[in-house]
């Protein structure tokens, strides 16, 4: 495709900033990767609010960018070779804003690596598990007479929060003492999981000290605090 009206979602959410990137998303764990590291980065964006709740997801304006019919998902106007590129998958979406802003992931082949084996941790493990506490413990799932599928996606947290408490060790980051689209990918779903999943005493949050100081600082960064909010509530 050769210019934004080329794709399909631009007529669905019209481009108002044609020349910035477009992110199509919800302020989910998922949706908040992609918001705040384009805050983090400083990249010109347009925020278009997909509403999961009445199925925006599965409209087929979306499809046709995500055909996985899930948040975020973008339009880069500008893409590496000069003509709009469109992406999904939080994880595809990091690494290609952290190569196209030079930030976020270190030049380091060592490190390089280091960082995209947590961003997989994170894709692999802390979102699936987290986010199966969530419905297991205050959506759908709790409904359900049989607690063994919370225990075990719970006792799975717990474990998961010890590696990644170990990992933390002694310095202030994911990934030693630079922070990183691994941090960005894992800081909605932990706070997530004591917040909105109400999960904090259930998995024994306060066991995990140096996650939840790592959290804090996270949390702290000004660019986390606005990409928390985006898309905007109408």
């Amino acid at each position: 495709m050769n210019s934004l009206s080329d794709f399909p979602i631009t007529r669905r959410w019209p481009a108002l900033h044609p020349e910035r990137i477009q992110l199509y998303s919800l302020a989910t764990p998922n949706g908040v990767k992609v918001s705040i590291m384009l805050e983090e980065c400083g990249l010109a964006y347009e925020a278009h609010r997909i509403d999961i709740g009445v199925g925006d997801q599965h409209s087929a304006a979306f499809r046709s960018l995500n055909p996985n019919g899930k948040i975020p998902a973008i339009i880069d106007p500008d893409g590496p070779d000069g003509r709009p590129l469109g992406l999904f998958e939080s994880g595809a979406i990091l690494l290609y804003l952290a190569d196209k802003s030079g930030r976020f992931i270190s030049s380091d082949p060592r490190l390089r690596w280091q960082t995209i084996q947590w961003l997989m941790f994170q894709m692999a493990a802390i979102g699936p598990m987290f986010g199966q506490v969530g419905y297991f413990h205050i959506y759908a799932g709790k409904e359900f007479a049989d607690k063994r599928p919370l225990a075990r996606y719970v006792d799975e947290s717990r474990r998961l929060l010890s590696v990644l408490d170990a990992q933390l060790g002694d310095h202030p980051w994911i990934v030693g003492d630079d922070y990183s689209i691994a941090d960005i990918a894992t800081l909605g779903w932990v706070r997530n999981l004591i917040t909105y999943y109400e999960a904090r005493e259930l998995v024994g949050f306060s066991d995990y000290t140096r996650v939840a100081d790592w959290l804090a600082r996270g949390l702290a960064r000004p660019a986390v605090v606005r990409g928390l909010e985006v898309p905007r509530k109408p």
